[in-house]
């Protein structure tokens, strides 16, 4: 228990910061782990805390978009043009929006911190968000810790 807790929060705190991986605390952890159903776990926590570290970002930029800086930034004709281009890609298509998100979530490209603050940014819905980001990162990281596990046991 106090391995899965120790990987959410590990993977919470390195969701806000970008300079600290946790993909280097999983080959560690993972080596000191062993089994499949230990990995799936840990790899469900890191998943947890980084869903719970990006709602953070999601949630700043979305509060974000409505302060006077954004709003100034949003009064120059190209910026405003891109910002609702977005906008109208991701409004009323959901499956885009997800896709997009659990690229960056699974794979990393583009990253998801941008991506996160994007999502918050073009307001995508939570209901999208959360699963999505969840689903992604989980995949991710179960399957490093998988990798580690079966590297070397």
């Amino acid at each position: 228990m106090i391995l899965w807790l120790t990987t959410f929060a590990l993977s919470l705190v390195s969701a806000l910061v970008p300079f600290l991986p946790i993909e280097a605390y999983i080959l560690g952890a993972g080596a000191i782990s062993a089994g499949t159903s230990t990995a799936v776990a840990l790899g469900v926590a890191a998943g947890a805390g980084a869903t719970v570290g990006k709602i953070i970002w999601y949630e700043a930029a979305r509060r974000g978009v409505e302060s006077s800086w954004a709003q100034k930034k949003l009064s120059r004709p190209k910026v405003r043009a891109g910002y609702e281009r977005w906008v109208e890609r991701t409004h009323g298509r959901p499956w885009y929006a997800a896709g997009v998100m659990f690229v960056a979530a699974s794979v990393g490209v583009p990253p998801l911190l941008v991506m996160a603050a994007v999502g918050g940014l073009l307001k995508m819905p939570m209901w999208v968000f959360v699963p999505t980001v969840f689903v992604g990162r989980t995949v991710r990281f179960t399957a490093l810790f998988l990798g580690v596990d079966f590297a070397l046991h």
